[in-house]
């Protein structure tokens, strides 16, 4: 019997078995990775056996504009063949490439049940990169998404967008931060030592659909501190000489620049939530955004602020209070979120076999 948290909400019997199918996985560092990673060791720390389908299994090549998540290039068949062959009560599908298409249209032409997620505005993202507008990926995302069982979703605000597109098998599945690494007391990076405060941070993926651009471009004084590393890096080190890029930190060095910020700029208008902000705030860092999906979401009154010219937002968000933050970044638990996503499976005793 698989082991979870006692809670009178959850009645009926819950998968041994799941199989999660995903175009983003390890080495990546990214929120979809972090979730599906902290989600997978939970659930077998509660007795589940999960089984991962995810590019290293197969041949793969760069993601264009974006080398660092490989595309995978399965053979014909190749994806249902291992799904078959493990032989879950549920399965996942997390991302919406080309593993995640192989799954679904294997679980569709078998009418086995499966749950998907929205994790990444992608119609907002291809539509910067492309000449196309977001509503024509957004046909390609209602298609992929309408057969499955459940979608879930982090926020609220996505909810309602994805509603608006015609979606509305929707099921919550929040985000948890690692409380026992993102914490107030972990020690600020020795780079942080001569610099003009207040020091505003951000963290992430330094690529251009992240709006890096709003972030350095903008007047209020002070720091600007960049950790992460990307495509767009090269280029705005040029452009911005005075910002300071740190590259990558992973674990209590990445909770060092949290906690040594006097404030996290998400500048971003594409993500889904943005776990970065979470981990921000158990560090006891207000967040300053633009409002839109995510941080609507996640920032408070009490834990920094938001508007549409990003400056005002770092004003007044770096008068928020240290232990008000810490409160409510505490609040996002992996166990609860977790469970959540446990919850919105949809288990079945019905064997799997290949199409043909």
């Amino acid at each position: 019997m698989s082991k979870f948290p006692e809670d009178g909400a959850f009645q009926r019997p819950f998968p041994e078995r799941i199989v999660i199918v995903t175009d983003a996985w390890l080495p990546q560092t990214n929120g979809v990775v972090r979730t599906l990673t902290a989600t997978c060791e939970m659930l077998r720390d509660w007795g589940h056996t999960v089984d991962v389908i995810s590019p290293d299994q197969f041949l793969s090549v760069p993601c264009p504009t974006y080398p660092e998540i490989r595309l995978a290039l399965p053979r014909p068949g190749a994806v249902a063949g291992r799904i078959s062959d493990l032989s879950p009560d549920a399965v996942h599908i997390a991302t919406e490439g080309p593993l995640g298409l192989a799954a679904r249209n294997f679980c569709v032409a078998v009418d086995f049940p499966f749950t998907t997620a929205y994790h990444t505005q992608f119609p907002e993202y291809l539509a910067r990169r492309t000449p196309f507008s977001a509503q024509t990926f957004w046909r390609y995302i209602t298609w992929f998404h309408r057969p499955a069982e459940r979608i879930m979703v982090a926020t609220e605000s996505i909810r309602a967008q994805l509603r608006k597109n015609g979606l509305t098998n929707l099921h919550h599945w929040g985000r948890g931060v690692d409380l026992s690494c993102f914490t107030p007391d972990a020690v600020a990076p020795r780079e942080f030592a001569d610099l003009p405060h207040p020091i505003q941070l951000y963290v992430g993926r330094v690529s251009v659909e992240k709006n890096l651009e709003a972030f350095l471009a903008n007047p209020y004084p002070g720091s600007k501190v960049v950790v992460g590393d990307g495509p767009a890096r090269a280029a705005l080190e040029a452009a911005f000489p005075d910002a300071h890029f740190l590259g990558r930190k992973t674990g209590r060095d990445l909770a060092g620049c949290y906690a040594g910020a006097d404030v996290f700029v998400f500048p971003s208008k594409t993500d889904t939530f943005g776990l970065v902000m979470i981990e921000a705030l158990a560090c006891g860092t207000p967040v300053a955004a633009y409002p839109v999906a995510g941080p609507i979401d996640i920032v408070t009154e009490a834990t920094g602020a938001l508007s549409d010219q990003l400056e005002r937002a770092i004003a007044a968000a770096v008068f928020s209070n240290g232990k008000d933050c810490v409160k409510h970044g505490s609040s996002f638990g992996w166990e609860t979120a977790t469970g959540q996503f446990l919850s919105g499976l949809v288990a079945t005793n019905e064997d799997l076999v290949p199409v043909g």
